[in-house]
């Protein structure tokens, strides 16, 4: 994926987004998709458990990275959402990651309450596959699955 330039992207399908402040080191380590936008995993900072998936521009990162709570870019609403705003389960951000491709965003947080919009501790619970290879049976539970090992310790500027 190649890199975009860190100014709010537009396209056929979607609105001018705010411009960012986003710092440019950080906004040149990004690779965007076509809409502009990284993948930006939530994970629970002192297990491992990962929390969901969720979007993110430039503005959406810098949003998070200065107030130190996770806000993302809402791809139906088209607009900015700060996590816990509405209903109340905030994630307080303790770091944040680039991963070696530039294309995911780990945020690692204090979850407050349910993660997911469906109301479960994560987007995952409940929602294991089944392995082919495993005769039918799961061999991991998706919601204690960690992300650390796939993203690097970059200095993305952690927020408190």
């Amino acid at each position: 994926m190649g890199l975009m330039s860190s100014s709010a992207p537009k396209t056929p399908n979607m609105p001018a987004r705010t411009p960012s402040a986003l710092d440019p080191a950080i906004a040149a380590r990004l690779a965007r998709n076509e809409q502009g936008l990284v993948a930006a995993v939530a994970q629970q900072h002192d297990t491992g458990e990962v929390l969901m998936l969720a979007w993110m521009d430039d503005e959406a990162l810098h949003r998070t990275l200065t107030t130190g709570r996770a806000t993302y870019w809402s791809r139906s609403r088209q607009e900015y959402w700060v996590k816990g705003d509405t209903s109340g389960h905030v994630q307080h951000v303790h770091a944040v990651s680039v991963d070696c491709d530039g294309d995911v965003v780990l945020v690692q947080v204090d979850q407050v309450g349910a993660a997911c919009h469906t109301g479960t501790r994560t987007c995952f619970e409940g929602r294991g596959l089944a392995l082919s290879a495993l005769g039918g049976r799961s061999s991991v539970s998706a919601s204690s699955v960690s992300a650390a090992s796939s993203v690097s310790a970059g200095s993305a500027g952690g927020a408190a």
